[in-house]
């Protein structure tokens, strides 16, 4: 089955989503995300995605007590991403309780770094995070594009050993469009050895089943959950 990852996007301590990324563009869905991370635990979730927007956009980690909070008040498999540039924001994260890290900017901008932390700390606990704008990678949070082609990047990378790779087609995130279903599709037909989480456009339970039925190994879903657009009993049968 794939594996079902929520997803809670944190700016100023609330739970939030962007549209297309553009901070402008914010809905809050909680003022507490230790409350909604307590009720994903109660449906059965088992991970759980953090971004730290505030991070994300300021360079460095920022929402850590958050993520404190969410670790020590939950039992799930949390997954943190948003701001971490250096050995002193991943060390942050996993103090604060993160089993992983999605790194994206640093992979682009000090690769040399990025495969120490993979050496360092396993590829299990890291998640290369490949955001994707006009086929290319994007980074600090989302607001340039690199001039890396997403499939030589991830290539690069698997050679030194990632295998969990998070991928979020910025033109659909928080869209509810539907997902970028050809683009995970080519990434599996290419390197079907990567878990590779699909992000971004999920709209409802269907979008989730084809995804599966396509042979992606997991999906990151916010805005379709928050709406109350996706069916858990669906998913479950």
């Amino acid at each position: 089955m794939i594996e079902l990852i929520p997803a809670i996007d944190i700016i100023d301590g609330q739970c939030v989503r962007l549209t297309k990324g553009d901070y402008d563009q914010k809905t809050v869905y909680g003022n507490d995300p230790v409350v909604v991370a307590q009720r994903f635990e109660t449906m059965g979730f088992r991970r759980l995605h953090v971004v730290d927007l505030d991070g994300a956009k300021s360079s460095h980690v920022v929402n850590v007590d958050v993520l404190r909070r969410i670790t020590e008040q939950t039992s799930l498999v949390v997954d943190f991403g948003g701001g971490i540039k250096t050995d002193e924001d991943i060390e942050k994260a996993f103090d604060n309780g993160a089993q992983m890290v999605t790194v994206g900017s640093i992979a682009v901008k000090k690769p040399e770094l990025f495969v120490e932390w993979l050496e360092r700390y396993g590829s299990e606990r890291m998640i290369l995070g490949a955001d994707v704008r006009n086929g290319l990678v994007s980074i600090n949070g989302w607001k340039e594009d690199s001039k890396e082609e997403l499939l030589p990047f991830l290539k690069y990378y698997i050679d030194h050993g990632v295998r969990n790779v998070l991928c979020t087609e910025i033109s659909k995130d928080g869209t509810l469009a539907g997902p970028a279903t050809e683009l995970y599709k080519a990434i599996m037909a290419t390197y079907p050895q990567l878990h590779l989480i699909a992000s971004g456009g999920v709209s409802c339970t269907e979008d989730i089943i084809k995804l599966e039925r396509e042979g992606i190994p997991a999906v990151v879903f916010g805005k379709a959950f928050y709406e109350g657009r996706i069916n858990m009993a669906a998913l479950r049968a």
